[in-house]
């Protein structure tokens, strides 16, 4: 007879097995509200708010999960149209810098032993305005400046520029946009009128031809290249790249152009445009200035499409083939980066890639554009409203109607403002080298690793008499290098918007609090202005959406209009809001596009074909230095300096620790360089040892080096675009051998 064998259930929370318990409670997922899910009861949050991100300028929005009114977690917002949902490793990990260790949560000055000790922000206030008030009354309003960035709010900002120009009297600032989106306003300005990048990201999606320049945009922008991904017209792509980068492996076309021939291949593509009557004359007769100037430029030069191979060590075939595809596109847009807009030439390097654009008639048009990607998250808010490459609202310093709009609206004394330009990056450390800068106020930017020729900058370092520096972090090669660090509170900190590549304002939200004493950047100017006398002067600058208000009257009857977006909760209903956006306006697009008319900024409405005659390479290659050093990103995982993403143990986890080179197997063998061996590498400026990572990605002839090594910028070149001021970061020459 069978039997069945029973087992008592042991009873609840006994020694041997216990059914509740707060491991218990960690693991087992519940249905979460606010459309997350399931989660553990850990997890679980009790309020959830959006914010935009702060790491680069897609301007992804991130729903930022909240407990007991404190940011502990987060996840991607579905509903805005930038990221539909997604987010980069970045944006993931985008809380994690707010809880380093070496976060400045008090004013540091330096002593009389050159070691920085924590003071008072009295102390600390009293201790910048008299120096830098002793510089100026012997040396003058020219003798201190400012340096800034394009991490920080628009509404800070402008804050940072008015008080330096109208409060305090300083005549020359300038922001690290410089070193990424210069090229851009440069080639923008000359052949719009102003400085509009036309597009919207949903042209992403309706090309049937894109081509990315100097663009890898796998790596630098992933949630574009998703956008790229949903395009559902079959779409041809072309990058133009000396590495056959993860974008290159992706694309249909791949021209691996010799390095820094990219002005003369473009010619020669415009030449083969007319040659074949791949244009379209009527848009051109209607809308353009400069065709036929620029018709006899390249019929009379050798741009060729032969004489072109040979330049740029490209296929004549493969020219043509090009040439052909966006002649015969009917949604052709054309994308660039850095790998542009850092060059010696990069302005008309822009503007070549603009008139393929108008001798085809692409733009203003679904698909369509000649289309700048922004680098830092609000690098567009700084090029508009940071009062230093221009006058608040794309105004000009040298135009008298604009200095008495501007002085009308802020209620100012006209002659509180500047009535000539600032000088740029560059020639405000020349400045210093010269001896006519003594004090230096660095606000969210790390000079001391990021500038060209680094060593340079810490030579500079020395022949100044004060430095300030205002960060969120205490560690950084600037910070360490101040008399006076300012403790910044980080985003997620504190409020105010940011502006993306595609004109979108976007808000950010206060969803922690700063540590210590640190301040958002916006009080730290309220500090500033009490301690220097000049308070009333913004006594209606009381917070960041008073100053956004102040912001949209700035901006009226201007290309950058936004007089028609009343406060922070409309920017919030319309899922962001692309400027321009004049009152006048009654419905908000999602997406919109520029040009769509045919109009453009310039006085008489019609774009510019601007060209130049090609300039040699500042440093070519030669016997001693045969290689060409290329830099640019070299992972989704990290950001420029690592000042952030270098806090994240995931993000960390996703790139090498130690600087490397990708060097050509061909070129390796040739020198005897083993995979993953050290190497030196060696330039007219220093040199530096790092690991060699074998690759064919990098052309024979060429090493790149991702830049956010700190090394990487002891090699690179001190020259510059004539027209932005831009670096060159993108080629030098350096020798290669085994440490």
């Amino acid at each position: 007879m069978n039997s069945t064998r029973f087992t008592q259930r042991p009873e609840a929370n006994t020694p041997l097995r216990q059914w509740n318990g707060p491991l218990t409670q960690e693991i087992v997922q519940r249905p979460s509200e606010f459309g997350l899910g399931q989660l553990p009861m850990t997890q679980q949050p009790d309020a959830t708010t959006e914010s935009v991100c702060g790491y680069c300028a897609t301007g992804c929005s991130l729903k930022v999960h909240l407990k007991d009114g404190q940011a502990f977690n987060l996840s991607a917002d579905k509903a805005y149209p930038v990221n539909m949902g997604m987010a980069c490793p970045k944006g993931w990990e985008s809380l994690a810098p707010l809880k380093a260790n070496d976060r400045a949560t008090t004013p540091l000055l330096r002593d009389a032993d050159g070691k920085l000790q924590p003071v008072s922000w009295e102390q600390a206030m009293m201790e910048m305005v008299t120096r830098f008030k002793g510089v100026k009354q012997e040396h003058g309003g020219r003798a201190i400046s400012w340096l800034s960035t394009g991490q920080i709010p628009t509404e800070e900002m402008a804050f940072l520029g008015s008080l330096c120009k109208f409060g305090i009297g300083m005549v020359h600032g300038d922001g690290n946009t410089r070193q990424c989106m210069a090229t851009a306003v440069a080639a923008y300005k000359e052949s719009f009128g102003f400085d509009a990048p036309p597009y919207t990201y949903q042209d992403f999606e309706e090309s049937d031809v894109l081509v990315f320049v100097g663009s890898n945009l796998c790596i630098t922008h992933p949630i574009m290249w998703q956008r790229v991904m949903r395009n559902r017209r079959n779409p041809e792509i072309v990058v133009i790249d000396p590495r056959s980068t993860e974008t290159a492996m992706a694309a249909s076309h791949h021209l691996p152009l010799k390095p820094k021939s990219d002005l003369v291949l473009f010619y020669g593509l415009a030449r083969a445009l007319i040659e074949n009557n791949w244009i379209d004359q009527d848009f051109i007769d209607a809308h353009v200035d400069g065709f036929a100037e620029l018709k006899q430029f390249l019929l009379e030069g050798e741009y060729d499409l032969a004489s072109v191979a040979k330049i740029s060590g490209l296929d004549e075939g493969a020219l043509f083939e090009v040439a052909r595809l966006i002649g015969s596109g009917k949604r052709v847009s054309l994308w660039w980066t850095m790998g542009v807009n850092q060059s010696h030439e990069g302005t008309r390097v822009a503007q070549s890639i603009i008139n393929l654009a108008l001798l085809t008639g692409n733009i203003g048009k679904p698909g369509t554009g000649a289309n700048s990607i922004t680098g830092q998250c609000n690098a567009m808010g700084s090029r508009l409203f940071s009062n230093s490459t221009n006058l608040l609202g794309g105004h000009k310093f040298t135009c008298p109607d604009d200095r008495a709009k501007v002085a009308r609206i802020l209620d100012i004394d006209v002659a509180c403002i500047p009535t000539e330009n600032s000088w740029s990056y560059d020639q405000i450390l020349e400045g210093v080298e010269r001896g006519e800068i003594k004090a230096l106020w660095i606000i969210a930017t790390n000079t001391a690793h990021s500038w060209i020729n680094q060593n340079r900058w810490n030579r500079l370092r020395e022949k100044l008499d004060f430095l300030v520096v205002q960060d969120m972090f205490h560690t950084t090669e600037t910070a360490q290098m101040a008399d006076l660090v300012l403790p910044a509170a980080a985003w997620g900190e504190k409020e105010g918007t940011l502006i993306n590549s595609e004109r979108r304002i976007g808000r950010i939200r206060k969803v922690s609090r700063a540590p210590g004493q640190a301040l958002a950047d916006f009080h730290i100017f309220q500090l500033v202005a009490h301690y220097w006398g000049c308070g009333e002067m913004f006594s209606r600058w009381r917070s960041p959406e008073a100053v956004f208000k102040i912001m949209t009257e700035l901006s009226k009857g201007q290309p950058c209009d936004i007089s028609g977006i009343e406060n922070y909760a409309m920017l919030e209903r319309n899922g962001g809001i692309q400027w321009p956006l004049a009152e006048s306006v009654e419905k908000v697009e999602k997406q919109r596009r520029l040009f769509t008319d045919g109009k453009f900024f310039t006085p008489n409405g019609r774009a510019k074909m601007i060209f130049d005659t090609p300039r040699e390479l500042p440093e070519p290659t030669d016997e001693e230095f045969p290689f060409t050093l290329l830099t640019g990103r070299g992972s989704s995982s990290q950001w420029h300096t690592q000042t952030r993403t270098g806090k994240s143990d995931v993000l960390r986890k996703l790139y090498p620790a130690k600087a490397y080179i990708e060097i050509n197997p061909e070129d390796a063998r040739r020198l005897g360089i083993g995979s993953e061996e050290s190497v030196v590498v060696r330039s007219r400026r220093g040199a530096i040892t790092v690991t060699a990572h074998l690759t064919p990605i990098t052309p024979v002839g060429s090493i790149f080096a991702p830049m956010h090594y700190r090394q990487v910028n002891q090699l690179t070149h001190s020259s510059f675009d004539p027209h932005s001021r831009q670096p060159s970061y993108k080629a030098c020459a350096v020798a290669v051998k085994k440490a």
